[in-house]
């Protein structure tokens, strides 16, 4: 299992509920979580399978950005 984290445009209990089906049915995904009070608003996810490209295309499907944090 590895971490990734991304720095996004996800700002607000809004933004999360809107992101929140595309990264629950993206398969892959153990555990993700968005720290909206984090000025960065810090996604974290942990997958055995997803890379950096994944979970970019993802969040631009929901109408996000996400940019790799290392």
């Amino acid at each position: 299992m590895k971490t990734l984290t991304f720095k996004t445009n996800i700002n607000c209990s809004g933004c999360v509920a809107r992101v929140t089906p595309t990264l629950n049915n993206l398969a892959g995904i153990a555990k993700w979580d968005v720290n909206t009070t984090d000025p960065n608003k810090m996604l974290t996810i942990e997958t055995s399978q997803l890379n950096e490209d994944d979970v970019k295309q993802a969040l631009e499907k929901a109408g996000f950005k996400g940019e790799k944090v290392n």
